[in-house]
């Protein structure tokens, strides 16, 4: 038989019982898919992170507690509380002796219901320095933003994000009320821009205070939970970043830069390491969905076994009228791998459907998410299916080329 013949019969024998069949090609639908999925929201979860790092600006720089490895997160990432990073170190960064170091800014975050008058709102309250708007390059839209004086005094003044104060005041003027933040009352006296989500927080779904405020009056800490400094351009953020360190360094009394208690990195650098994360993760889940193409591997192999047992009195008659054995190895193989490609073909359309949901409806929600669907990777998928074909394929095949024509015909 040439490869028509052989391609058409595989799909004549296949036809015989749908059912069957389908259920045999379950195992590599669901492993295709799996893997179109994973790589797809994958790589859609990467874009959404490095576009996110890419909003907050090339300029910036993060300084983070807790000792990290060259390219891994530091300690604090995975929810470790660390106070060794204080505000006071933040603010000795800004220094004449040390010009491309334009602004910088603590942070220090908690999540209450905050009240006004009888409308309630769940969101977080940020502290952050009086310099927050130089570092994020932002402005408030009606009112003003709170001043070094202020923040040095503890003053009881807050800054609301654009939603906040849609959500606390409608169409109401906010300026000059007061909210209650943890039992505390703030003065509004300002409200800032719309923003969006950036840095995988909504910006405008927060409020602001000075970040002593924060620490004294809502949290009773000491300490920050994270810093980021602005730099006049963004070629000089090696210069930027080995001063940052040193300069905390001496803060913290630190000789040995095995010993930093602090992780401090970079656009480009923190582009760079979730890159290299996120990359991990996809390539860790793949093998996991890898599994399933194996599972459906076996499962048509002992399908195919059962079919040659079934097929026994065909196999016979085709070998007692002249058909040669790798014709016959030939025509199980093309019967599995047909199989196994079809089911390929229809995991990879589930895949590329389900993706494109999961994108749209991130980007629904207002990330940045894009869709990402390689013709690579759809090529690859097609080369998998035909492969696990291929290679569960051969034992069947074996088997029913290795019969004697004799028994076969015999065979009841």
């Amino acid at each position: 038989m040439n490869f028509s013949q052989c391609v058409h019969n595989s799909f004549i024998i296949i036809g015989r019982n749908k059912l069957r069949s389908f259920l045999t090609m379950l195992g590599i639908i669901i492993g295709i898919m799996s893997v179109i999925v994973i790589m797809s929201v994958g790589a859609g979860a990467q874009s959404l992170i490095l576009n996110q790092i890419k909003s907050m600006g090339s300029n910036l720089i993060g300084i983070l507690p807790g000792k990290s490895e060259e390219n891994g997160p530091p300690a604090s990432v995975f929810g470790t509380p660390i106070v060794t990073l204080k505000n006071k170190d933040i603010q000795n960064l800004v220094s004449p002796a040390f010009p491309r170091v334009i602004a910088a800014s603590s942070y220090a975050r908690g999540l209450d219901t905050v009240a006004w008058g009888d409308n309630k709102v769940d969101t977080y309250f940020v502290g952050v320095s009086a310099s927050y708007i130089d570092v994020e390059d932002t402005f408030v839209s009606q009112g003003r933003f709170f001043t070094e004086e202020e923040e040095k005094s503890i003053a009881r003044v807050a800054v609301l994000g654009s939603k906040t104060a849609e959500d606390l005041f409608g169409d109401e003027n906010p300026l000059g009320h007061q909210i209650k933040i943890k039992k505390t009352n703030f003065s509004i006296i300002g409200v800032m821009r719309e923003r969006g989500v950036s840095g995988f927080q909504n910006q405008d779904d927060q409020i602001f205070v000075p970040v002593t405020a924060a620490q004294k009056l809502l949290l009773g800490i000491n300490y920050i939970n994270f810093a980021r400094v602005k730099i006049d351009r963004s070629d000089s953020a090696d210069d930027s970043v080995e001063y940052i360190k040193q300069s905390l360094r001496a803060s913290h009394n630190i000789d040995n830069p095995e010993d930093d208690d602090f992780s401090v990195r970079s656009a480009d650098q923190g582009l760079e390491v979730m890159g290299k994360i996120t990359n991990a993760i996809r390539l860790f889940l793949v093998a996991i969905a890898a599994i399933a193409l194996v599972v459906g591997g076996i499962g048509i192999m002992n399908i195919m076994l059962a079919a040659v047992q079934e097929r026994t009195q065909e196999i016979g008659l085709r070998k007692a009228i002249g058909a040669k054995s790798k014709q016959i190895i030939s025509q199980f193989l093309f019967e599995t791998i047909t199989i196994t490609f079809l089911g390929g073909v229809i995991g990879i359309i589930l895949g590329v459907a389900i993706s494109a949901t999961v994108a749209m409806a991130a980007q629904s929600m207002g990330y940045q998410w894009d869709l990402v669907i390689s013709l690579p990777s759809i090529f690859l998928a097609c080369l998998v299916s035909i492969g696990v074909g291929f290679i569960f394929g051969i034992a069947p095949a074996r088997r029913a080329a290795g019969l004697d024509p004799i028994e076969a015909l015999r065979y009841e």
